[in-house]
């Protein structure tokens, strides 16, 4: 599933494809995936706009233009990638946008499950973006600690709430509470400042390595790395991970690092 780092990702593909170029086309080839918007009016609206510089919250994406605002989220399988005019159109290719140079974006999406909301202006963008909690990149401590301490219920579950922080999701989640030695089951009202410190602390580490690599990297030595080998191990201690759910989600961890 689409995170933080994988949507900073999408937004750095939309700069340096999209930002300054108009659209020249816009082909909807399903239009299951758009939400509140006809295919007649997203293509009235965007062909012959100009893309202006695009932002992220969380894990939604911001396209604007010199008229509205293109909205993205990827849901469980989204993806925007830059094409060039010969390459061709995949099967869960969306959307598809040509550039006055082009180039085309694609919004893949096997699954659907969201989609391509737009705003026409940036109180629109409020309106579709909801009740979002803080974007968790950069996010202070204290802001941190304000939000996430006396919460009711796991942990993991209260980072994942976007209400609370915007941006992380089940892998982060898991491989931030390892970092800080914190168990994912484990209530967050019940964790103390320290805790909480370490949490933040790991949460700004995991951040700042992701989102250069545009997704939660696989590293041996982190344990999303670890989590889908056979009999997986962790990577500190070399101990049996542990499996099971926390909210409906698989959380994986290390019962020996992280009570």
């Amino acid at each position: 599933m689409p995170e933080l780092p994988d949507v900073e990702g999408f937004r750095e593909v939309l700069r340096s494809c999209g930002t300054g170029r108009r659209i020249r086309r816009v082909d909807v080839r399903d239009p299951g995936v758009l939400r509140g918007v006809t295919v007649r009016r997203l293509r009235k609206e965007l062909e012959g706009r100009r893309l202006e510089e695009p932002w992220r919250h969380g894990k939604w994406l911001v396209a604007p233009t010199d008229g509205p605002r293109v909205v993205w989220h990827f849901g469980m399988t989204g993806l925007l990638l830059a094409a060039a005019p010969g390459d061709p159109v995949a099967d869960h290719d969306r959307i598809v946008l040509t550039l006055d140079d082009d180039r085309r974006l694609h919004y893949r999406d096997q699954r659907k499950l969201q989609g391509v909301h737009l705003a026409g202006s940036d109180e629109g963008v409020g309106h579709v973006l909801g009740d979002l909690g803080p974007d968790a990149l950069g996010l202070a401590r204290d802001t941190f600690l304000e939000r996430v301490a006396g919460r009711r219920g796991a942990v993991k579950n209260v980072l994942m709430d976007q209400s609370v922080l915007a941006g992380l999701g089940n892998l982060l989640s898991d491989e931030i509470l390892w970092r800080a030695g914190v168990a994912p089951g484990r209530p967050a009202r019940d964790l103390d400042e320290a805790e909480l410190r370490r949490i933040h602390a790991a949460m700004g580490r995991v951040l700042r390595s992701a989102v250069p690599a545009a997704r939660v990297p696989p590293r041996r030595t982190w344990l999303t790395g670890r989590r889908d080998d056979r009999d997986p191990v962790c990577p500190r201690c070399r101990g049996p991970l542990s499996s099971g759910r926390t909210g409906g989600r698989r959380s994986v961890w290390c019962p020996a690092c992280q009570s």
